[in-house]
């Protein structure tokens, strides 16, 4: 009976049961899609990662919901380069690593921070911004039980995509933010013709006094109804918030998950004038909460 070795990975935390699950599967190349995305229902975690060997990069990883396959995700490429390196796959180099993966989206390049030989901060470069389809607010917050009141004013609904085309909801506070309850038969409907894979809604200010943004992230079934940490959306509301002059600083400190009890943060980093962006680098920790074998 074939067994492929796995973690189960808390990213953007630095304690167990914090930030965002996911489960990494090593040694993956010989599983089909199919495969894979049955054993991604099978964690039924937000995303479950396979990695594989690579032509051109220092390893492939897909990513997989229990719905279908994704081409970037954040918090799996945060877990996946921890395991890679809890599992001796990575050797630390000093005070900083970097490698390299490729993802469905593309390669991209990955920052490991270590103190003592262990990884303190994994940062990952997402792909250069695209902004694309804005859309009437009056066409998206019937799907989340919104008004117009709700919403940050002078800025546009918009999918912005890190790699993975999400849709940015700017909102005018944390108790709007709060409100938000998805009405699925409402987003199904306006997904439909869509150009983006989730909703990512936010606003300017932290959970904690760490943080100087806080945000939501959607799903529908069967994926989860709600992401505890969004690491490419995270990248994506970067790079709206610098084009848009909604932050005065490229740096900053992304909050999510504390109202699901899994509270995450992310140091994000945006690079390039705001007219353009080169690239968003969004860093966190992570540790492992599980180890075992699959046996397919």
């Amino acid at each position: 009976m074939p067994e492929f070795p796995f973690l189960q990975i808390d990213a953007f935390a630095n304690q167990r049961f914090h930030g965002n699950a996911c489960a990494v599967v090593l040694d993956s190349d010989e599983l089909t899609d199919e495969t894979n995305l049955k054993i991604a229902r099978e964690f039924n975690l937000a995303e479950t990662a396979f990695v594989r060997t690579s032509s051109m990069a220092d390893f492939g990883v897909r990513f997989f919901t229990p719905a279908e396959e994704i081409p970037l995700a954040g918090h799996p490429t945060i877990a996946t380069v921890f395991a890679l390196v809890e599992t001796g796959r990575i050797k630390l180099r000093g005070a900083a690593t970097i490698i390299t993966l490729e993802l469905r989206a593309g390669v991209i390049e990955v920052e490991i921070h270590a103190f003592d030989h262990q990884p303190m901060r994994i940062v990952m470069s997402q792909l250069k911004p695209k902004f694309m389809r804005t859309y009437e607010h009056s066409n998206v917050l019937p799907s989340f039980g919104l008004s117009e009141g709700d919403l940050l004013t002078g800025v546009p609904i918009q999918t912005v995509s890190t790699g993975t085309p999400q849709l940015m909801v700017p909102l005018r506070s944390l108790e709007a933010l709060q409100k938000a309850r998805l009405n699925t038969a409402a987003y199904e409907l306006f997904h439909q013709t869509s150009d983006f894979f989730s909703p990512h809604l936010f606003c300017l200010t932290g959970a904690t006094s760490r943080g100087q943004t806080f945000a939501r992230h959607f799903g529908t079934a069967p994926d989860l109804p709600e992401d505890a940490f969004t690491g490419s959306a995270t990248g994506g509301m970067a790079a709206y918030l610098w084009r848009y002059n909604l932050i005065e600083r490229p740096t900053f400190v992304a909050e999510q998950g504390h109202w699901m009890n899994r509270p995450g943060e992310a140091i994000v980093e945006i690079v390039g004038p705001r007219e353009d962006i080169t690239t968003v680098k969004i860093g966190g920790s992570a540790v492992t909460v599980m180890r075992g074998q699959l046996l397919l």
